[in-house]
């Protein structure tokens, strides 16, 4: 299965005033595991101001000035994200903003159930508490203290980290299967599970057992279970 970790930035809250996307980010893995594939880049909001006039989380305009528009990236963004499930942060509010992008550019909108909403799936998992990509961070023990400013690329990469400890802990060869096209990690496939110290303790009673053998001795002597235990 093929996901991609997105953010963007934007130069506010709602593209339908006026307000454009400045930056796309995204990691792509597969089967919940890092490809070593990631997508980013910045965009030209065409905003209607002084290039200086604007900063966005450290972005300044300036800075995008001689960056392209978003219909000069938006096919390459398009044949990128494919049919891949977007795990997104807040997913209502990106996927709005890369519709309204993508129909101004003249092409079809990402339909809403490719996007998987993080932010949804914190809320459902711990009711009431911040669920926020810092506060889920701090609760799964994430660093993310290169987080200054937020950038696109690096919310998808600590994104990818908060999905997977989401959905039941990241896989154990996590930080070693990101193996590139053409490429292998023999540290990666040489990972085998560790033998428990001690075998666990049966979870079975007296009294289950003890009904289970007047079962057996109840099927008469030629039964498949005796054959067994013989």
């Amino acid at each position: 299965m093929r996901e991609i970790v997105m953010d963007t930035e934007t130069t506010g809250l709602d593209p339908f005033d006026g307000h454009r996307i400045v930056e796309i980010g995204g990691v792509e893995l597969e089967n919940h595991v890092p490809t070593g594939r990631t997508y980013h880049q910045y965009i030209n909001p065409k905003r209607d101001m002084p290039t200086e006039a604007f900063d966005i989380h450290g972005i300044s305009g300036e800075f995008l000035a001689d960056k392209p528009p978003f219909e000069k990236i938006a096919r390459d963004f398009v044949d990128f994200v494919g049919d891949a499930v977007l795990v997104i942060h807040n997913a209502a509010f990106d996927m709005k903003f890369l519709n309204a992008e993508l129909e101004w550019a003249g092409l079809p909108p990402l339909p809403m159930k490719q996007a998987l909403d993080t932010l949804a799936i914190a809320r459902k998992r711990f009711p009431g508490a911040p669920s926020s990509l810092d506060a889920l961070c701090r609760r799964f023990g994430i660093d993310n203290s290169a987080r200054t400013y937020h950038g696109a690329l690096l919310d998808s990469e600590i994104l990818a980290d908060v999905y997977l400890e989401l959905i039941g802990g990241r896989q154990p060869d996590f930080a070693l299967s990101a193996t590139h096209a053409g490429g292998t990690d023999s540290q990666a496939t040489a990972w085998r599970p560790r033998p428990r110290p001690s075998p666990l303790p049966p979870r079975i009673t007296e009294t289950e057992r003890a009904a289970h053998a007047a079962l057996v001795d109840s099927l008469g002597n030629d039964a498949l279970w005796k054959t067994f235990t013989a």
